[in-house]
C-alpha cells in the first residue's frame, strides 16, 4: 500500500504595529482584589488596528479617568479577556505588555458592570477614531502591515483549500487500493472474478480521475509545490497515463531537490512512481535505476519500494524483470513469502517437461524458491498451487527449508 502524504501548516498573520497610539493616563496601582459581595462579569475582544485579534497585553477597569487601574484582567493569545468586578461603571482600558507607566493604548468609557451580570466590553482599535489619533508614520506603518495581512489571508485560504483537496486525495487513494474488495462487496457472492475485476477498475478509474482533476487545478494555483505534482503523477499512473507521468514526477522531483529541505519520503514516492511508469510501459532499466534512486533517498521504506518493484514486473508479465527485482527484494527483506512466489514464477517460465517421464523440470533455484515460499507462508494463497508446482515436478515438500539447499 502506497502512504499518502499531507501537506504544510499556513501563513500567520502579523499581530499588530510596531508601536501603537498610546494615550495618556495617570497614577497607577497595583490590581486590588474584588472585596466580597455580589459580582458582575465582564469579557470582552481586543482588536487591533489592523482588524485582527490583539493577544497579550491587559484589560483593567478604572472608576476614576485611568488615574487608578483597579480591576486587570490578562488578555490570551486569541483577543480575549474576561474577570469579575464589583457593580459599578467603569472606564475599561488596554494596556499592551510594553505600554510605558502612565500610558494606555485604548480605552472604551461607561462601562456598566451589573452583579449577577455578564457584560461585554470590546476594544476595537481598527476604528476610525483611533486610527487619526496615529503619527503619519504610524499610519503609513498600518497601511503597509495591511497589505501584509491581506495576502497572508489569501495564502492561508489557499492552503486550506489545498490541504482540503489533499485529504479527498487521500481518500480517494485508500479507496482505489480498496477497490477490489469493494466491488465483491458491492457485487455479492455470486458475481464472476471477471464482473468484480471489471467493478473495480471502474471504481479506480472514478478516484483516479478525481484526484487527477483535482491536482491539474492545484498545481496550476500552487505550481512550487512538490506534493501536489507528486500526487497528480500518483493519478495518472492509476489513469495509465504513463508517460504523462513521469513528465509529472520529473517536475515534482526538480521542485522538491531545489526545496530548502528535502523531504526523504517525498522524494522515495517520486522515485517510486516514476519507477511504476517506466515499468508499466517495459522501460526496465530506467524502472531498476528509479526504484534504486527510491530506495537510496528514503532507506526505511527501501524493502516497500523493492518489493513493489517485483510486484509491477510481475503483473507485468516479464519474468527475467521479476525475478532480478525479486532477488533484490529479498536481500532488504527476506522473510517476504511474496517474494519467493514471484522469483519462482518468474523462473518456472524456462521449465522443460522431461520426455521420458513427463514430469517438470525446474530452472535452477525455482524450486528452493517455491520450498522457501511454502516455508514462511506455508497456508498462504499460493500454497496449494505451489505444492502441486512441486509434485508434478517430483519435488517434496520439505517441512524445513534451509536458504541455498540444492536438489
Amino acid at each position: 500500500m502506497k502512504r499518502s502524504i499531507s501537506l504544510w501548516l499556513g501563513l500567520p498573520v502579523a499581530a499588530g504595529l510596531l508601536a501603537f497610539a498610546l494615550m495618556p493616563a495617570f497614577a497607577q496601582q497595583p490590581p486590588a482584589a474584588a472585596p466580597a459581595g455580589a459580582m458582575g462579569k465582564i469579557h470582552g475582544h481586543v482588536t487591533n488596528p489592523t482588524g485582527q485579534p490583539q493577544g497579550d497585553g491587559s484589560v483593567s477597569l478604572s472608576t476614576d479617568g485611568g488615574t487608578t487601574l483597579k480591576y486587570t484582567f490578562p488578555v490570551d493569545a486569541n483577543g480575549d479577556y474576561s474577570g469579575q468586578a464589583p457593580p459599578g461603571t467603569y472606564l475599561v482600558i488596554y494596556r499592551a505588555p510594553d505600554t510605558p507607566p502612565g500610558k494606555m493604548v485604548d480605552d472604551l468609557p461607561n462601562i456598566k458592570v451589573t452583579a449577577g451580570e455578564d457584560v461585554t466590553a470590546d476594544l476595537d482599535m481598527s476604528r476610525p477614531e483611533y486610527i487619526s489619533k496615529m503619527t503619519p508614520e504610524q499610519q503609513k506603518q498600518l497601511e503597509e502591515l495591511k497589505k501584509q495581512n491581506a495576502s497572508a489571508i489569501n495564502a492561508n485560504k489557499l492552503i486550506n483549500a489545498l490541504n482540503a483537496d489533499l485529504r479527498t486525495v487521500n481518500q480517494d487513494v485508500k479507496d482505489a487500493e480498496a477497490a477490489r474488495a469493494t466491488a465483491a462487496q458491492q457485487l455479492g457472492a455470486s458475481a464472476t472474478a471477471a464482473s468484480i475485476e471489471a467493478k473495480a477498475d471502474e471504481i479506480r478509474n472514478a478516484k483516479y480521475t478525481e484526484i487527477e482533476t483535482l491536482m491539474t487545478k492545484d498545481t496550476a494555483l500552487k505550481p512550487d509545490v512538490s506534493i501536489l505534482w507528486t500526487e497528480l503523477g500518483r493519478a495518472q499512473v492509476g489513469l495509465k497515463k504513463y508517460d504523462d507521468a513521469i513528465t509529472t514526477y520529473k517536475k515534482a522531483l526538480a521542485l522538491e531537490q531545489a526545496s530548502k529541505k528535502e523531504n526523504p519520503e517525498i522524494i522515495g514516492t517520486i522515485d517510486a512512481g516514476m519507477g511504476e511508469a517506466y515499468a508499466r510501459t517495459g522501460k526496465v532499466q530506467d524502472a531498476n535505476a528509479a526504484f534504486d534512486e527510491a530506495t537510496k533517498a528514503d532507506p526505511t521504506r527501501g524493502s516497500f519500494y523493492l518489493r513493489n518493484e517485483a510486484v509491477i514486473f510481475f503483473q507485468e508479465k516479464n519474468a527475467p524483470a521479476q525475478v532480478a527485482a525479486a532477488d533484490e527484494a529479498i536481500k532488504a527483506d527476506p522473510n517476504q513469502a511474496l517474494l519467493y512466489y514471484i522469483k519462482g514464477q518468474g523462473l518456472i517460465q524456462n521449465a522443460t517437461i522431461d520426455p521420458k517421464t513427463q514430469k517438470i523440470v525446474l530452472p535452477p533455484d525455482c524450486a528452493e524458491a517455491y520450498q522457501k515460499y511454502l516455508e514462511l507462508a506455508p497456508d498462504g494463497p499460493f500454497a496449494g498451487e505451489v505444492k502441486g508446482i512441486l509434485d508434478q515436478a517430483g519435488q517434496k515438500v520439505e517441512s524445513s527449508y534451509r536458504a541455498g539447499k540444492k536438489k
